[in-house]
């Protein structure tokens, strides 16, 4: 005997609209998952380590993307991306001030050597400086020390 299967339009359909009334119901239980969250994905460090060294991953994900294509990347970007992008960007703007405060300060707190004429060689210890400073308060943020 067959299994009766309902018609694919029809279970997206429902997909939608169920997702539609509940979305208040994610919105306070994902907020309160937070910790729950944070200790299990500390725990998968293993797992996360050996999926992402596992034999063929990168022909694995070669396949995902061809899979996916351009024109799902293309459709996706105009149907959600772009009425979702000015939003994105102001909820993160407290973790973007965050997350770029450590290298502005590091930077404000440089002295520089003195710039010398257009196309010197010297001028690139400026370079260098800014980014010697900028790598070793990387490393310093995640906790480990200069490599």
């Amino acid at each position: 005997m067959a299994i009766k299967v309902k018609p694919v339009g029809a279970s997206a359909t429902k997909l939608v609209e169920r997702a539609q009334a509940a979305s208040a119901e994610y919105a306070t239980n994902a907020a309160a998952a937070g910790g729950d969250w944070e200790a299990a994905t500390r725990a998968a460090q293993g797992a996360f380590t050996q999926a992402v060294t596992a034999s063929g991953i990168g022909a694995r994900f070669a396949r995902g993307v061809q899979k996916a294509g351009a024109a799902k990347y293309t459709r996706k970007v105009t149907a959600v991306g772009a009425g979702r992008f000015s939003q994105g960007v102001a909820a993160g703007q407290e973790d973007y001030v965050s997350g770029v405060e450590p290298y502005f300060s590091t930077i404000a707190a440089l002295t520089l050597p003195q710039r010398q004429p257009r196309g010197s060689a010297a001028n690139y210890a400026r370079v260098q400086a800014v980014g010697n400073a900028l790598h070793a308060k990387r490393l310093a943020l995640l906790g480990v020390g200069a490599g």
